[in-house]
Parts: structure tokens; sequence; C-alpha cells
């Protein structure tokens, strides 16, 4: 069991750190007015230096639990668990109101469709 926690780990670092860094790359000006914030990371508000921040130090952790768990299971088995992170973001972006995303019905079933190939993957013969 002690593996799967590292794969948990691993999906739920990389899933925030997704989102962290959409919703602060989302508050920053457009890249043409970037270049004029660019002279001084004094001018980015602290929140979302944090938040950029966060999230790059969130898939570093997320890298060493994935070193982790390559260590308890074989590649071919673990690997397809990594893509619950899609379902993870997407559930996350589409739910929470700050992010704006809206709802579809192919999204839903392309999410259906990795969670069903997840299951036949992933599961032990």
């Amino acid at each position: 069991m002690k593996g799967y926690g590292w794969v948990a780990g691993s999906v739920l670092l990389v899933s925030m750190a997704q989102l962290m860094m959409r919703w602060a790359m989302s508050q920053l000006p457009e890249l043409t007015a970037l270049a004029e914030v660019a002279s001084s990371f004094a001018l980015l508000p602290a929140l979302l230096l944090l938040l950029l921040l966060t999230g790059l130090g969130a898939y570093g952790l997320s890298m060493l639990c994935w070193i982790q768990a390559l260590h308890h299971f074989p590649l071919n088995r673990v690997y397809p668990l990594l893509s619950l992170s899609y379902v993870l973001v997407w559930l996350a972006a589409v739910g929470l109101p700050f992010f704006h995303e809206s709802f579809s019905w192919r999204g839903l079933a392309g999410i259906a469709v990795i969670i069903i190939g997840v299951l036949c993957i992933a599961r032990k013969p």
C-alpha cells in the first residue's frame, strides 16, 4: 500500500501545480505588457509570485514522489495512473468558479475514457 501513496502524492502534487500556475498566469498581464513588468519582480503581486514558485515546487516534489513510486511498481502498471491528474485538473477547473472554465459533455466523455483506460491498464492481471 505504501507505493500507492507515492503515486497518489505525485498525481495530487502535479495537479495542484497545474492549478496554481494556471490561476497565477491568468492574473498576470498580457505578454505585450509583461515586458514592462519584467524589469522588476517587485511589481508582481506577492501572491502571484508565491503561487508560481509554489507550483514549481509542487512539480519538484511530484517528481520525487514519482521516483519513489517507480521503486515499488513496474512502469507499465503505474504510468497510466499519472493520467488521473488530467481528471483532477479538469474537475477542479470546471468546478471552481474562479477558473472560469466551461463544462462540456465532450470533456466529460474524455474524462470517462481516461478513467476506463486507467482501470483497464493499471489493475492487476
